[in-house]
């Protein structure tokens, strides 16, 4: 056991649940699912932490949440926002993230790989938050998708070129002392 590189991992889990929470304030409201920029965050932890830390920075940013912290979209916290509407898209960042760091692992954390992973960790979010908005708002699907996933989707071809960009610099910074 790497007691520095576990403490430095660590740190970073716990920086990452800083960002998504930051990411989760800057939220643009437009219904019932804000415009917000922690998904980027997630998907930036899943690539540049792995499955293991990247989870644990998710967790603690739903622990926090969960717990009543401000950390939610618009600066909300407790656990009944894990049951509200936007429900299924904060717990379906956790398969996301452990999808996306999988994907990236396996395709050698190269840039279309990352691309890819984090494009797949997106559908994933939205397969979970599209169905959960739908019943928790007893709303058609028709309507669910609308509000719920299409007018994100350009925004988050957006958000994944931008992480893409930053993971392809910080991944070299991050684990310049790695096996």
């Amino acid at each position: 056991m790497n007691i520095s590189k576990d403490l430095r991992m660590t740190v970073y889990s716990s920086l990452f649940a800083a960002l998504i929470a930051a990411g989760a304030y800057l939220a643009v409201p437009i219904g019932p699912v804000p415009i917000v920029l922690q998904n980027m965050f997630v998907l930036m932890a899943a690539l540049l932490l792995g499955t293991r830390w990247g989870s644990a920075a998710l967790m603690l940013y739903l622990l926090m949440g969960a717990s009543g912290f401000p950390v939610f979209a618009g600066g909300t916290g407790g656990i009944g926002r894990l049951f509200g509407p936007t429900g299924g898209y904060l717990l379906g960042y956790i398969p996301a993230v452990l999808v996306t760091g999988f994907i990236s692992q396996k395709l050698g954390k190269k840039l279309l790989g990352d691309i890819a992973a984090m494009a797949i960790g997106s559908l994933i979010v939205y397969s979970a938050g599209v169905p959960w908005l739908k019943f928790a708002t007893a709303m058609s699907w028709q309507k669910a998708f609308l509000l719920g996933m299409y007018p994100f989707v350009i925004g988050d071809l957006f958000k994944i070129a931008a992480a893409a960009y930053c993971v392809k610099f910080l991944r070299p910074i991050l684990h310049k002392s790695d096996i």
